[in-house]
Order: structure tokens, then sequence, then C-alpha cells
């Protein structure tokens, strides 16, 4: 399913405090925290050259995230970025004084951060991400996840040294009961969704994502035309678009938010013309993508700023994930997992229908940027979709490379 936005907000500009956390200086601020990891590099911007000649566009972009600091995801960028905010903040109150993230490790702040929890709920990627940082900086992490998250993502999480809370339900009845404990027991919430009256640390957790668009635009020689971001709540899709909204303005890329279709809470609150809570349905197999009810901050940001909003289904996923594993011509392999192909999915398909290719001018002059948001962070479940292990496509990676 495809449709334009024409909700009421379409085409205004970014409130103040959007505006704000994703904007350039905000952004640069990311990059300076992001020096200081010990394990930061820039992730890989792959071309998919081949690829967008069978699909009649000029270039195609995939930025690859399943390699961003040890956690195979997008949201590392995000979570342990708002942690050590926190912590920060903690300490110069505490303090009385500014501290610097070059302090973060200064026994001082350290005996701060030890007296602080933080907690999320989590489908498994923002989860690893809060308990890194929490690990990081010596804090306390309680992680939330729901019936639906697998024993595989639930030790990822827990290796980081995070007390696990299990939750009956979705991921909503996660977030959930995630607030109500940490409201009880004197926790900080460090949520990537955003509600009414909780939408400042989701904000920084948002503004992480935006080093990511500042390493791809610095690796593209030009600017994008078209930019297709699969979300779940909303954060990376509303972070990329924002950012962009406010480094190009009127010159900025046509930007499609992608939904799947049994979790299309986006697409919903479009159609709608304002943020909706859909019912829970048969599960996807998109699972960093289940969500029913978009995040307050983002879906302010994309109804005013995203241009049309898709839907995608469990075979359009699960195909993208072979079809990168097993590339055409010389495009290097990806290893995707469910949710991180989800971009292109919606790119191939609007790419074969010509009313959504005319609605959104998407031509031979195309160019097109896309983010893995995740490689295989359940490796049995991908060797299950795929065939293959992820090892294995690994391995045809570095043969190609070396070719």
């Amino acid at each position: 399913m495809f449709l334009l936005n024409k909700t009421p907000d379409y085409g205004k500009p970014l409130i103040a405090n959007d505006a704000e956390t994703l904007g350039i200086d905000a952004a640069i601020k990311v990059e300076r925290f992001l020096s200081f990891r010990d394990n930061h590099s820039p992730t890989p911007l792959r071309p998919l050259s081949a690829l967008a000649t069978k699909i009649g566009v000029a270039s195609i972009f995939f930025k690859d995230e399943g390699h961003r600091l040890g956690l195979g995801s997008f949201k590392a960028l995000g979570g342990s970025y708002a942690v050590i905010r926190l912590v920060l903040e903690a300490a110069e109150k505490a303090l009385g004084r500014a501290v610097d993230v070059s302090e973060l490790h200064a026994p001082e702040v350290v005996a701060v951060a030890k007296t602080m929890t933080v907690a999320c709920a989590t489908d498994g990627n923002h989860g690893r991400s809060v308990a890194q940082g929490a690990q990081l900086v010596g804090a306390k992490a309680a992680i939330f996840v729901h019936s639906g998250v697998s024993d595989e993502r639930v030790a990822a999480i827990a290796r980081f040294g995070a007390e696990m809370v299990r939750v009956d339900g979705t991921y909503d009845d996660s977030v959930r009961e995630a607030a109500r404990v940490a409201e009880e027991r004197g926790w900080t919430i460090v949520s990537d969704t955003s509600w009414s009256g909780y939408e400042r640390i989701p904000g920084l957790v948002m503004q992480g994502y935006t080093a990511l668009v500042r390493e791809a635009l610095r690796q593209m020689a030009e600017t994008p035309t078209h930019v297709f971001i699969q979300s779940g709540v909303g954060g990376i899709a509303a972070s990329v678009a924002g950012y962009m909204a406010i480094e190009f303005g009127d010159r900025r890329p046509t930007f499609i938010v992608v939904d799947p279709a049994r979790a299309a809470c986006l697409f919903e609150s479009a159609k709608a013309g304002h943020a909706v809570r859909i019912a829970h349905g048969e599960p996807t197999v998109m699972a960093m993508l289940e969500c029913y009810e978009p995040s307050l901050v983002a879906w302010r940001i994309l109804s005013r700023v995203a241009d049309g909003f898709m839907t995608v289904g469990e075979a359009d996923a699960i195909s993208v994930m072979k079809a990168l594993a097993n590339p055409l011509g010389n495009d290097p392999a990806i290893v995707a997992g469910e949710s991180g192909g989800v971009g292109l999915a919606a790119l191939i398909k609007a790419a074969s229908d010509p009313e959504i290719k005319a609605a959104i001018g998407l031509d031979e002059n195309s160019r097109v940027f896309l983010i893995n948001t995740e490689g295989a962070t359940d490796p049995d479940k991908y060797a299950e979709l795929v065939g293959a292990t992820p090892e294995q496509v690994e391995a045809g990676i570095n043969r190609r490379a070396s070719a």
C-alpha cells in the first residue's frame, strides 16, 4: 500500500524543539561523543549499481549499520548516547560544575553513574544499546522484553550485565510496564518512543541517530533525490527526515516512510491524519518494526516532512534479505536482518509500480539512499530465512572484496 502525505501539518516547518534536537549543531555534538567510543568507526556505504540498473534508477546507496559499534544495528547510536548524556547531566548536578564527555571515566563521574539505574522496553536492538551504554559508564540497566522477543536477542542484551524482565503481550505492553516499574523504583526510563509529557529522552535517542546521516552525506558524491526508510515507532525515519529537512530545506530529498503491513502504525496514522494506535494482529517477521503506536515526537516530525508512506509484506522482507546475500553482478553481498532491508523492499515495489513512480518522481535520474538498519542480530533466524549463515554470507563478501 502507498499514500502521499496529506496530513494537516504536511509542509509546515519543524517546531523549535525538534529542529534543535535534530539540527546540525546537535549532530556535530553527537559525532564528538562518538569520538570517545573505543570501537567507533564510520559504517560503510554500499553502492548497489547492478540493482539500480535493473530497477531503473541512477544509483542506490545502502548505509550498512550491521557494523555499528559491535551491536549490529543503528540503534547502537541512540540508547547508549542518551545514557551517556544523562549520566553527565547527573554528574553536573551532583558536582555543581560542567562535566565534559572526556571526563566520563573520572572517578567522581563513575561514582554518580553507579547510583543510577536506566530502564527501557525493547524488541532487541534498543535494549542492547541502553545496556551497553550503562555498562560503559558503570550504571545499572533493567531491560523489559515482550513475549515475542527471541531467546537469542535476550541473551545478547544480558551479556552487557542488564537485568532482564519478561512481559506478557506486545512491545507496547512492555513499554507501559517498564514505565510503571521505573516510576515505582525511581529508575530513569531511556525509551526510543515518546508520549505526552515524555519527550526529551527519546529526543536524545533520536539525536544519536543523526550521526549516520552526516556520515552518509560525506560518503556520497551527490545528494540523494529519494530516501526510503523503514520504521517501527518512527524514530530512525524522523531522525533522517528531520535532519535532511534542516540541512537541505526546499531541496531536501523525497522521503518515504516504510512500515510492515502487519504493524503499520505510521501508515495508518498518515491515513487518519493524526497519530493512531492500531490493533495487535498476527506477528510480523520484521520483529524490530513490530510496533502499534507511533512515537509522539517522531510522528510530529514525520507528519511535516515525510512525503509518502508505504507498507511491505512478509515475503517482500524475506526476498530482499536473500537478494542482498546473493547480489546481482558486482554488487556487494550484505548481511541484512529481518528488518534491515525493508527500505530496499519498498524501493523495489515502488519502482515496479507506474503510479507510485509518478507520484514520487522516481525515474532513471533518481539517486536513492537506504539504510540497512540491522545485521543478523538473531543469527539462527537469519540462517533459517536466508538459507545461509551470516558467516557464510560474510565469507562471500570477503571473496568479492579480494577478487
